[in-house]
């Protein structure tokens, strides 16, 4: 589902849905308040406000890296959106359909653990070893104590037009919201104001010899918000032919690849995509699509690192 435009703008719209934005501002705040269950080591939220996607993916990526290169053994522990597996279940050699393509991509740098019931993830994570767990989302899911959280907003989108589901983007008032977090991640070029430390962060292409200049492309994309995939691609000097913007996490079906594999060979073009979109492709293809490979860099990880000096990391 695409974000009306509304949400970021208001109008006329916006107003007559605000009283149900205060309904479901008001659900949550009950839902949060609600008693958890205390890791017997450090968790570190990763969540957002707003709906949809804002960058979550190559935070907790980037998180991972800094931990593990602080000798840190870590985990993951996500709700697996878009799986099929109930869990808590160790990420492997499972399928996108299984597990969900977020925690498939994550498993490439340190142990995944997927299920419904986050403290059940946590408690196995726990248990096999990890010394401090990264929680994929979940910032409004009470169950599981946050020692450390980081809210994560699309800085050229903020936060749309400060009103709640269905009336604008937001899971509940930033306001409420802040009052729970330590740190605010914002990605990209934007105003944001924020009650708490605020970190700059911007998506870069990792440097991998990739000759975009001038390459023509047909680019497809199922993620949160695919525009800033094509925007990274087209900075990269990529010539797009066709933009193919598909639904987030939406299946990446034989006969979908085919159609834009046909496509590309008659406009003489390569299929390119993005590393999320790149773990739910057919088996067949995935020696045929290439992969545009990003990295979160933070421009100061000092309140962050206050913070992980703060749970003994």
């Amino acid at each position: 589902m695409r974000a009306p435009g509304f949400w970021q703008t208001g109008g006329w719209r916006s107003v007559m849905l605000a009283p149900l934005g205060w309904v479901y501002g008001a659900v949550t705040a009950r839902r949060v308040r609600r008693p958890g269950w205390k890791v017997p080591v450090p968790v570190i939220c990763v969540g957002n406000l707003n709906a949809g996607g804002v960058g979550k993916t190559p935070t907790v990526v980037a998180l991972v890296e800094r931990l593990a290169a602080r000798g840190r053994r870590v985990a993951v522990i996500s709700r697996g959106y878009g799986g099929s597996l109930a869990g808590p279940v160790r990420v492997g050699a499972h399928r996108a359909d299984q597990v969900g393509d977020e925690p498939l991509l994550i498993s490439a740098f340190c142990p995944v653990y997927v299920g419904a019931d986050r403290v059940a993830s946590a408690r196995m994570a726990a248990e096999e070893g990890a010394e401090v767990i990264v929680m994929d989302d979940g910032f409004q899911n009470p169950l599981v104590v946050k020692d450390f959280s980081i809210v994560v907003v699309d800085a050229a989108q903020g936060w749309g037009n400060g009103r709640c589901i269905p009336a604008g983007p937001l899971r509940e008032p930033v306001s409420a919201g802040l009052k729970r977090a330590d740190v605010v991640l914002a990605i990209g070029e934007g105003e944001v104001s924020a009650s708490v430390p605020l970190v700059r962060g911007r998506v870069e292409p990792l440097a991998m010899g990739m000759p975009w200049k001038g390459a023509r492309v047909i680019a497809f994309a199922g993620i949160g918000n695919p525009g800033k995939f094509f925007a990274t691609l087209r900075g990269e000097g990529a010539d797009i032919l066709r933009e193919v913007a598909l639904d987030d996490h939406q299946p990446l079906s034989d006969a979908l690849m085919k159609r834009l594999e046909l496509e590309a060979m008659a406009r003489g073009a390569q299929l390119v995509t993005t590393e999320k979109d790149a773990v739910r492709l057919p088996a067949a293809f995935r020696g045929r699509v290439m992969t545009l490979v990003v990295r979160l860099r933070i421009a100061d990880w000092a309140p962050i690192e206050a913070g992980f000096a703060r749970l003994g990391l």
